[in-house]
């Protein structure tokens, strides 16, 4: 398998989000459908999420204001539809690295929309069948983007992006574990590009992808988590994976585990299973420095926070081992090096934190109203 960068990931619990009886919708005519919302404001849209309704799905841009407080302005409709509940995953909303794009799941219509992101607007670009069924994840290296559908065995599926338009790229398809039931959790691009990896909540297992220069992968390589219920995950700049595990949702049995990627394929511990007495550890984000990783403990309502030496070692902040959220946090995104976003949908709330030099977190406001079966976040 062609060398994967290493990364620091933390795969979180979450409740295995059910699979949708609805059928696909056909999307004949994307230009008709398309929607832009602009507001004259002074401060850009820099937060987004999904309300995941399953009667009519929407992305919600919001402005953050000189105190890193938010305030919705904007919702476009994807043209799919949502679950109505819990996807138990992590990047179902997704901003590419220029924050000119953005891509977001249709859970249940088994589609994905793009959006191309203004200062003060969100337009409607492409909607695309996922390949499969109850997309929850995407990720994008260049242009290329995959999406893991994550219903019973699960697949990952690739498409070529240009200018927004989504193409699916033809053999791209590709079968995880093999497992009938996997509860996959997220995909995500090694930071090279040359690689994919997928967790499995149900199977306990993490899978690897070779990627192609056509965009094709080959693969799964199967390794085993280090802990049980692995789920979010995030990378940072020192190659290492750094992984959440749930260990079922079990109370205070939640830990969080690194690795490297060797060229095989395999996961290699370098921090196997540190817990800080939390429980439900889902959804993971590194700063952009790779120095400091944070985890949200669902059933705990915490934020733990973690700093990450240059070997991809894992230990607790002291002092930020249990963060105080809202209710039931999970999505977040972080912004460079100085501040912390986190979705705390059964509060109905986004929750805004300014990341100190030492890692720890200030609390400096939340928008309220959040609809409570939102799911992703995105930040620029």
């Amino acid at each position: 398998m062609k060398d994967l960068i290493s990364y620091a990931a933390f795969l979180p619990f979450a409740l295995v989000a059910m699979a949708c009886s609805a059928e696909p919708e056909d999307v004949e005519d994307v230009e008709a459908l398309d929607e832009s919302v602009s507001y004259a404001d002074a401060a850009r849209l820099s937060v987004f999420t999904m309300t995941n309704d399953p009667a009519a799905n929407a992305v919600v841009g919001l402005r953050r204001n000189n105190t890193g407080n938010l305030e919705p302005v904007v919702e476009v409709f994807t043209q799919g539809k949502g679950t109505g509940a819990g996807l138990g995953s992590q990047g179902a909303v997704l901003l590419d690295k220029s924050g000119k794009w953005l891509f977001t799941v249709n859970a249940g219509t088994n589609s994905i929309a793009s959006f191309k992101v203004g200062k003060h607007s969100l337009t409607l670009r492409s909607v695309v069948d996922s390949g499969g069924e109850q997309p929850v994840s995407v990720t994008l290296h260049g242009d290329t983007l995959y999406v893991l559908n994550a219903a019973g065995a699960g697949n990952i599926v690739g498409f070529k992006v240009d200018d927004g338009d989504l193409e699916e790229i033809s053999g791209s398809m590709r079968p995880l574990s093999g497992a009938p039931l996997t509860a996959a959790a997220q995909v995500q691009f090694t930071p090279d590009g040359g690689g994919l990896v997928v967790t499995e909540k149900a199977t306990n297992l993490i899978d690897t992808y070779s990627v192609g220069a056509d965009g094709t992968t080959t693969g799964p390589v199967v390794s085993t988590s280090h802990g049980q219920t692995p789920f979010g995950f995030a990378f940072n700049k020192h190659e290492t994976l750094i992984v959440s595990e749930a260990f079922g949702g079990a109370p205070n049995a939640s830990k969080v585990s690194s690795y490297m990627i060797e060229s095989s394929g395999m996961t290699n511990v370098v921090t196997p299973s540190i817990g800080v007495d939390q429980s439900a550890a889902c959804w993971v984000a590194v700063t952009k420095n790779g120095q400091y990783a944070y985890v949200t403990n669902t059933g705990s309502n915490t934020i733990s926070v973690f700093s990450v030496d240059h070997c991809g070692a894992l230990a607790p902040v002291p002092g930020s081992e249990a963060v105080p959220t809202s209710a039931g946090p999970t999505d977040m995104a972080v912004v460079g090096n100085k501040a912390l976003y986190v979705l705390a949908s059964t509060a109905d709330e986004i929750q805004a934190y300014s990341i100190q030099g030492d890692g720890s977190l200030t609390a400096t406001g939340a928008v309220i109203g959040v609809p409570v079966a939102a799911a992703g976040l995105a930040a620029r």
